[in-house]
């Protein structure tokens, strides 16, 4: 089977993009639509409070997932590219530096607790979901099978995770469970992929148990990773952070956190496109950068219209399906139909991010990467003071989807990024389009 030609981009090129990222990218759709539904059914259960509970303690902890993670994923498969007999080496150390983040995060996640506690939720929530950073660390398994383009092993163990999760859900709906039980099973979902990923690694006839750690790789993957780290934890910040402050700012803010907790759930249900699609066309990006600097302008000025293209459609879709996405939930739900309509309007720019993003990589301006993610951060959080008063809900989508845009086009304000910056807003704008149109 083939894609249909992208002007810009060689056919071979496209192929190559479906055959090693199409099973992932199945994996991932199917997840997606595995976790909707299920989600959809826990809302209508929990209601709109309980669900903003939920919601505002699984994201308060998710700020320091970043931590955790250690921006490491990248540089694992970078590495095992390069040097595949350091297999377990590599692995183990990886393994490692994330096993002792994530015990890391544990206490960390007390002392913030501490200077900035959560009104109406209790600590034993956020103690036993500040446990999620530790049992990640095995997902270092993922990167693995990136490396050898084996994605249908991990569409697998997705698919199947995702299954027994929705399963589990389920069951607790039908047996009416407290609140608590699905604080719980929000971990069991961390735990279960990764116990997914070692099984499969095991059946791959590997075994966990040769992994070795070595001092000087550690080093050399900190010493790689710490402006990712520092940019992860800045998009956590402001991705994650507008949920909590609307459940903070507001009177019967965990009804409202409740309700748009959905509303992101939709909008941000593309999100892992960009980056598969991002990952699977740049090289072809960076070989014309060796060797063509126009044809380098040319590719890049098509992955940007086709990031525009996608998130419009997506956008456009979701706009128009809100009121009649908001059918599936329960009546106390439907105020979150027009905020949808609204937030989900930031993907534009967050698919432009994302292949600008690899453009900073790409022109070696990593530590960009974190000044515009803190930039966006900033804003989010200023707007949010100013608008979740006196807008509730909406004035959240609108921070939201300024503190994005900001955040992309940031570089519009640094010489060295300018050109780049101009090229997104003539994508933004349709004018590349109207180009191709007018010269035919």
């Amino acid at each position: 089977m083939k894609l249909p030609h992208i002007k810009g981009f060689d056919q071979d090129a496209l192929n190559k993009y479906f055959k090693n990222t199409g099973l992932l990218m199945f994996g991932r759709v199917g997840s997606m639509a595995i976790k909707m539904v299920v989600s959809i059914l826990v809302a209508n259960y929990l209601l709109t409070y309980n669900n903003g509970i939920l919601s505002t303690s699984t994201g308060y902890v998710f700020l320091f997932a970043s931590i955790a993670g250690l921006g490491l994923d990248s540089f694992i498969v970078k590495e095992l590219h390069q040097f595949p007999d350091q297999r377990d080496r590599i692995l183990g150390t990886s393994f490692f530096l994330k096993l002792i983040a994530g015990l890391f995060c544990i206490p960390a996640i007390f002392v913030a607790w501490k200077l900035f506690p959560l009104s109406d939720v209790p600590y034993y929530f956020i103690f036993i979901l500040s446990f999620i950073g530790l049992f990640q660390s095995l997902t270092v398994v993922d990167s693995y099978f990136q490396s050898e383009v084996k994605s249908k092993y991990i569409m697998q163990v997705q698919i199947v995770g995702n299954l027994i999760s929705a399963a589990t859900k389920i069951m607790l709906i039908q047996l009416s469970a407290p609140l608590l039980y699905f604080v719980y099973a929000t971990v069991f979902d961390i735990l279960l992929l990764s116990i997914g990923y070692w099984l499969m690694y095991q059946r791959k006839g590997r075994s966990i148990f040769n992994w070795s750690y070595d001092k000087a790789l550690a080093r050399k993957l900190l010493s790689l990773s710490w402006p990712l780290i520092i940019s992860g934890l800045m998009v956590s910040i402001y991705m994650r952070i507008d949920a909590i402050m609307l459940k903070e700012l507001l009177p019967n803010g965990a009804n409202e956190a409740g309700a748009y907790a959905t509303v992101v759930m939709f909008s941000e249900a593309l999100n892992f496109v960009p980056v598969a699609i991002v990952t699977s066309l740049f090289p072809a990006i960076l070989n014309a950068r060796r060797d063509d600097p126009a044809r380098y302008q040319k590719r890049l000025q098509n992955l940007f219209d086709l990031m525009v293209w996608l998130s419009l459609a997506f956008a456009i879709f979701i706009t128009f399906a809100s009121p009649i996405i908001y059918k599936l939930f329960r009546p106390e739900f439907a105020s979150a139909a027009p905020v949808l309509a609204v937030h989900v309007w930031g993907s534009l720019f967050v698919f432009l991010g994302v292949a600008s993003g690899q453009f900073l990589i790409a022109e070696g301006f990593n530590k960009l990467t974190f000044v515009r993610t803190g930039v966006g951060a900033i804003v989010n959080i200023i707007l949010n003071f100013i608008l979740i008063p006196l807008m509730g809900m909406m004035g959240t989508a609108i921070a939201t989807v300024i503190a994005y845009f900001t955040a992309t086009f940031i570089i519009l304000f640094i010489p060295k990024t300018q050109k780049q910056g101009l090229m997104m807003l003539k994508s933004l704008f349709l004018v590349t389009l109207f180009q191709k149109i007018t010269k035919r």
